[in-house]
Formats: structure tokens, C-alpha cells, sequence
């Protein structure tokens, strides 16, 4: 199949646009501590669905497992791993920086390391990257959308900055930029691992395309695997949290007990990371102490559509690759250019910048069109790739 960026980026913004709408669903979740819904919906971001579609669009998935090299098994977990601590460090990120500052550095790192160390570790970039026009295209598009996601966060800052005194000391309590910055870096270098996960699941997209699976469809199995490792460090911290706050019974009967958290004016929570940390949902619940019985059947409902939706990011993101052509590293930027473009649009739709100054509204504006010129330019890059004019 010959690749075709233009579709590439089309698949790449249906990624984006389930991964900024996600954790809408989880609005209709009532009554359920943070730790509990969010491993409800993530048994099947991370479980259910990567089976089940891998089992369905690919050809023997369980013979494509075992013949997979053990090593790049195990690394392809293991990245999978360290991805899902960068997604739960993240609360801290926004803890000690605020949303603004703290998404923009994490998402700095993340755009950067997951985008340009893959092609670096494989000896490529150099030659392909460097020594091409098309190559040196991209790259002036990876850099177009770290410009885009600064903007997001000046608009953040922007936005902050036109908060009273009260306000701000109520958004960011534990501001502390040294430990801040440390976090983010920490937050958004393990983020990126998903990439590097992906990178070293390629020897299982050869042995599911030898087994006769389609092209378009050749990342599933690995998807498999580096969610995996996501569920583990999920599993392991929401499970700790059940039994700390004792709220492990809420998977199972439905009268709550002592403290309810109302999130029914809960912010949206979009992030690459796609992993809201405990420490921000906790920060945004209030507390009530009548009798509540939780709606059991609309709150597993909401989960798996929440899940469901949060997994079909990575179910496009890996079409897109497969268009991307030589140049598929670039498909970590295009992820988080689109991821920032539709989460910024459900900001608008909610109103939550509703009231601010003209010069935060020029930041958001600026970031969505720097953001979407960047999606272009790397498109446009792959094009040249893919058709020999890239030098």
C-alpha cells in the first residue's frame, strides 16, 4: 500500500479528537471516588478494547504474540510502563506549576523527546532527517508546534494573570517552580515513552503483516502489549488508592459511604498524558456527607464509553503511522498537535475562557492556528517523502 500523508493526518486528527473528548463521558459518572472510575474506564482503554479490535482487524493475534522476539516484548511493555507514570506524575506537574504552565512544559518535553529520539536511536536522523529537504520540513514542524503549544500556555499564564489574588492562591496552593519544572521534565520524558514503545514494537508489526494482516492495521498487536504496561502502573496506583481511601467497595454496591465527592462542576481535564492525576481531581471535588446510592449501571456505562474513546486515539494514531510513510516519527507531533487542537475547542465550546482579556483570547487563537499550520507543514513534509521530492 502506497502511504498517503494527507490521509495520515486525517487519521491523526480523529486521534486527537478522541483523546481531547474522552473525559467528557466521565461526567456522567456520579458518586465514584477518581481512582475508581478511572480504572473502571481504563480496564478498557488498556484491556478490553486492545484485545478485542486486535483480535478482530488482525490475523492470528495470539501465534503474532509468541512469535514476537521476548526482548522486544519485554521493552515494548517496559516503555508502556514508564508511560503510565509519566501520566500519573502529571497532577503533580499541575500541582507545583498550575494547568497553564505545567501543561505547556510537559507537553513541551513530551512533543520533543517522543517525537525526535526514535529516528535518533535508530541511526536515522541524521541521514533521513537532516540530509533531506522533506526531513528538514518536518522538522521545522515539530518546532512550529512546540511554538503552538507555548502559546497554549501564555494563554494559560495570560489567563492567571487576570485572576485576583484569592483566586490564584486558590488554583495553584503548592506553587514551587524548582520542584515544578522537575516533575514536568520527569512528567513529560516518561510521557513520551509511549512513542518509544511503538518504535520498539516494529519487529511485531513484520510478523502480523507476514501472518497476512492489512497494512492499516499492523500496530494493533503492539498496542496490545505497551497497554499493557500502562495498565499495570494504572492498576497498581488506582488499587492503592481503593484501599487508602477505602473505596474499593464502590466497584461493587452501590450505597456510598461517609464522604461523597459532587463532581458534577468538575473542569474538563485534557492532557497528552491522558491521565488526569489523582491529586487534581481531588483538588477540584467538594465534599457532601447526605446518603447517596451510586447509578451502577450508567456509571460502567460512562466508563466504557470513556475508555473506549480514550483508546481509539492510539487505534488512529497507529493508521496514521502506517500513511506516514519513511517519516512515521513524526506522527508523535501530529498527535500532539491534534490532541491540543481539539482539546482547546472543547475549552471554547465549555466557555472556560469565557470573560478573559483580548490578549489571552489572541494567545488561544494564535495557538489553535499555529497548532493547525503545524499538522499541514509536517503533512506536507511526509508528501514530499513519499513521492521522491524530498531530496
Amino acid at each position: 500500500m502506497t502511504p498517503n500523508p494527507l490521509l495520515g493526518v486525517c487519521f491523526h486528527w480523529l486521534g486527537g479528537l478522541a483523546s481531547g473528548s474522552f473525559y467528557v463521558a466521565y461526567r456522567g459518572v456520579k458518586s465514584w471516588a477518581w481512582e475508581t472510575y478511572w480504572l473502571a474506564g481504563g480496564m478498557f482503554s488498556w484491556l478490553i478494547a486492545p484485545w478485542v479490535l486486535a483480535f478482530i482487524m488482525t490475523n492470528d493475534l495470539a501465534a503474532v504474540l509468541r512469535e514476537a522476539p521476548t526482548s522486544n516484548l519485554v521493552w515494548t511493555y517496559l516503555f508502556g510502563v514508564l508511560w503510565g507514570l509519566g501520566g500519573l506524575t502529571f497532577g503533580l506537574t499541575m500541582r507545583y506549576l498550575g494547568m497553564s504552565l505545567g501543561m505547556a512544559v510537559a507537553l513541551g518535553y513530551t512533543a520533543a523527546f517522543g517525537t525526535l529520539l526514535p529516528p535518533i536511536f535508530r541511526g536515522e536522523f541524521a541521514a533521513q532527517v537532516l540530509g533531506t529537504h522533506s526531513g528538514m520540513i518536518i522538522l521545522f514542524g515539530v518546532g512550529i508546534c512546540l511554538t503552538g503549544i507555548a502559546f497554549a500556555g501564555g494563554a494559560g499564564v495570560s489567563k492567571e494573570r487576570e485572576m485576583s489574588p484569592e483566586q490564584k492562591r486558590e488554583a495553584i496552593k503548592e506553587f514551587d517552580l524548582k520542584r515544578g519544572l522537575l516533575v514536568a521534565t520527569f512528567s513529560g520524558i516518561m510521557s513520551a515513552c509511549f512513542a518509544y514503545g511503538l518504535a520498539a514494537g516494529d519487529p511485531i508489526k513484520a510478523i502480523t503483516l507476514r501472518h497476512g494482516t492489512p497494512v492499516l492495521w499492523q500496530g494493533l498487536p503492539v498496542l496490545v502489549v505497551v497497554l499493557a504496561g500502562g495498565l499495570t502502573t494504572n492498576f497498581i496506583w488506582c488499587l492503592y488508592l481503593n484501599i487508602q481511601n477505602r473505596t474499593g467497595y464502590q466497584y461493587f454496591h452501590s450505597e456510598i459511604r461517609g464522604e461523597v465527592l459532587a463532581r458534577e462542576n468538575e473542569h474538563i481535564l485534557e492532557n497528552v498524558t491522558d491521565a488526569p492525576g489523582e491529586e487534581m481531581a481531588a483538588a477540584i471535588a467538594v465534599a457532601r456527607t447526605q446518603a447517596v446510592r451510586a447509578p451502577m449501571i450508567s456509571n460502567y456505562f460512562f466508563c466504557a464509553l470513556a475508555g473506549t474513546t480514550w483508546y481509539m486515539q492510539f487505534f488512529f494514531y497507529t493508521m496514521g503511522e502506517t500513511q506516514m510513510g519513511r517519516y512515521k516519527f513524526s506522527s508523535w507531533t501530529l498527535h500532539m498537535a491534534s490532541i491540543m487542537i481539539f482539546s482547546t475547542l472543547w475549552g471554547i465550546a465549555l466557555k472556560e475562557w469565557k470573560g478573559t482579556g483580548g490578549r489571552t483570547r489572541l494567545l488561544v487563537a494564535l495557538s489553535l492556528i499555529v497548532l493547525i499550520g503545524s499538522t499541514i507543514i509536517v503533512g506536507y513534509g511526509n508528501y514530499l517523502g513519499t513521492t521522491g521530492k524530498g531530496g
